[in-house]
């Protein structure tokens, strides 16, 4: 479950963190443990940043449709 801290990310915090999650997991050399936790945090942050982008897509998509409409009525 994510946390408010997690929700108060901005896309770009969260994508950095999770660009940083990726680089500790692929270098190696963490125990098990640490590599469970940082595919853990690494997921809550990818679910951060599907969130924004969805937000982002569905304002997209109902500018588009504001704009067809409006050229419609012309």
């Amino acid at each position: 479950m994510s946390s408010k801290v997690d929700e108060a990310l901005s896309y770009e915090q969260a994508r950095d963190e999770l660009i940083e999650v990726v680089r500790r997991l692929e270098a190696g050399g963490s125990t098990l443990e640490e590599s469970l936790a940082l595919w853990e945090r690494g997921e809550e942050l990818a679910k951060v940043c599907r969130r924004w982008l969805e937000g982002a897509r569905e304002r997209l998509d109902a500018a588009l449709a504001e704009e067809a409409e409006e050229g419609e009525g012309e």
